[in-house]
């Protein structure tokens, strides 16, 4: 855990305060989702739908083609068309948490801030993607809020912020060699502590899912749920590879204090039984991966029984928001889940 100096009057809020949007870029017939589109679809319309119950959606669709089949899906399913708005504009894929904009608030007004993204390290393609930030200021959504671009590598997946000064990251990501390699953790401490009007930080160094692109990504393991709360993935089974890994996750957990040197109040999350992919590889199936909306969270499921339990948890920690669960098993297949899909924007964040 490193102290460290708030700068600029910064602050990234935390997920659970006010937003005013979800953004969603949908998949499309050129992207790896080809082979399962119409499934992955489904996906995306649930979640969709789920948003718009309860806050403003922003879409990122390919082009007017692509708009018309979205808009039809939607109004199938009975989706409130009132609450999304649509900006057209090319991508790669969907993860729209690692590509879109990290809002922070300067001196109580909204700043996005546009990192690289270089497809978690190099892996994939993503210049396409790289660019949506731009092209959604670029038509004018977020009205007068500036556009901050920055050289640095990072991804929105990788942090938890408590919305008080306190940043939870793990090391592993980083530090990989494909994001920022010139910099060393001192330096990485400087610029998250610039970008984000840092008090302290928090590393965390165990943990990574199978089948995970990212390099360990906080939201599938670790996620603040408010000021004192924790919610982790667990493993139960000693026989899974994954268990070393989480228990001493866990152990690291359970050693964290508050801002105020109070032990966090901890909620583990169940393990859910293997994901493989028709391939045989097993894919990274998280109950830490939720979305917490205006008066709602968002939960992973996976068909499996263990679906009921991370439920049920999770309304204990969120007692005042509705918890839903959504079906992420297809998404799973290329290697994220629900948060990943999505990016939350904080209230003042978009033009009225």
């Amino acid at each position: 855990m490193s102290q460290t100096s708030a700068s600029g009057g910064r602050r990234l809020p935390a997920e659970w305060e006010p937003q005013d949007a979800i953004l969603l870029t949908w998949p499309h017939d050129r992207s790896d989702w080809e082979a399962t589109l119409a499934v992955v679809e489904r996906v995306f319309v649930e979640i969709a739908t789920a948003v718009c119950a309860h806050e403003r959606l922003l879409l990122v669709l390919r082009d007017s083609g692509h708009r018309n089949h979205v808009e039809a899906l939607l109004r199938t399913a009975g989706t409130d068309l009132s609450r999304v708005q649509i900006v057209i504009a090319p991508s790669n894929d969907t993860w729209a948490r690692d590509h879109g904009p990290i809002t922070v608030y300067e001196n109580g007004a909204p700043r996005l801030l546009d990192f690289v993204f270089n497809g978690w390290g190099g892996k994939y393609a993503a210049a396409l993607d790289d660019a949506i930030t731009a092209r959604l200021q670029e038509a004018g959504v977020f009205g007068d809020a500036p556009r901050e671009r920055s050289a640095f590598v990072l991804e929105g997946g990788s942090l938890e912020s408590d919305g008080a000064g306190t940043l939870i990251t793990t090391h592993e990501c980083q530090h990989h060699a494909g994001r920022n390699p010139a910099l060393d953790t001192g330096a990485i401490e400087e610029h998250l502590t610039a970008a984000f009007g840092l008090k302290r930080l928090i590393w965390l160094h165990n943990g990574q899912l199978e089948g995970d692109d990212t390099d360990g990504h906080i939201d599938t393991l670790v996620r603040l749920c408010d000021a004192g709360t924790i919610a982790y993935q667990q493993c139960d089974d000693p026989a899974d590879p994954h268990f070393p890994g989480l228990a001493a996750l866990e152990a690291e957990v359970r050693a964290l204090r508050t801002a105020e040197g109070e032990p966090y109040r901890l909620m583990p999350l169940p393990w859910p039984s293997a994901k493989r992919h028709p391939d045989g590889r097993r894919m990274p199936a998280t109950y830490a991966n939720f979305l917490i909306l205006n008066g709602a969270v968002l939960v992973p499921t996976y068909s499996d029984a263990k679906d009921a339990v991370a439920l049920e948890r999770l309304r204990g920690i969120f007692p005042g928001r509705e918890v839903i669960g959504i079906d992420c098993l297809p998404l799973i297949a290329q290697g994220g889940s629900l948060h990943c899909v999505t990016m939350q924007l904080p209230a003042g964040t978009l033009a009225p």
